[in-house]
């Protein structure tokens, strides 16, 4: 059975293929961004999300990860993403929190914060 962090490894290494990352999750598990108001319950919820978000970010890749707590159940990290918005041309540079929690070698929830004024700019049509 997959530790906390053996799946957040897994969600950010498959972030480019929605499917397999949205099937990391419980059925009933939550990725949530509440900074932004973004919210999927569920692996049909939740690849869609990540499906938009790769429409609006091709290139959209994690790197850089720093694990602050690490239990078999629950992990605290941050993580970043550097890619061109396609709709805009700017650059997306933002460092992600994330706190995962695992129940049966799935997440059942993740819950990550971001700068939104980062996010905002680099999303904005000027």
């Amino acid at each position: 059975m997959k530790t906390a962090l053996e799946l957040l490894k897994a969600y950010l290494d498959n972030i480019q293929d929605p499917t397999t990352a949205a099937a990391l999750f419980a059925e009933d598990g939550i990725l949530e961004l509440p900074t932004v108001k973004a919210r999927a319950v569920g692996p049909q919820q939740i690849q869609g999300l990540v499906a938009g978000l790769l429409k609006r970010v091709p290139e959209f890749r994690f790197k850089d990860l720093t694990v602050w707590i690490d239990t078999p159940d629950k992990v605290f990290a941050e993580y970043s993403v550097e890619a061109a918005v396609a709709d805009t041309g700017k650059l997306y540079r933002q460092t992600y929190a994330g706190v995962l929690i695992a129940q049966d070698g799935k997440i059942q929830r993740l819950r990550e914060a971001l700068d939104t004024a980062a996010a905002a700019a680099a999303f904005s049509k000027d």
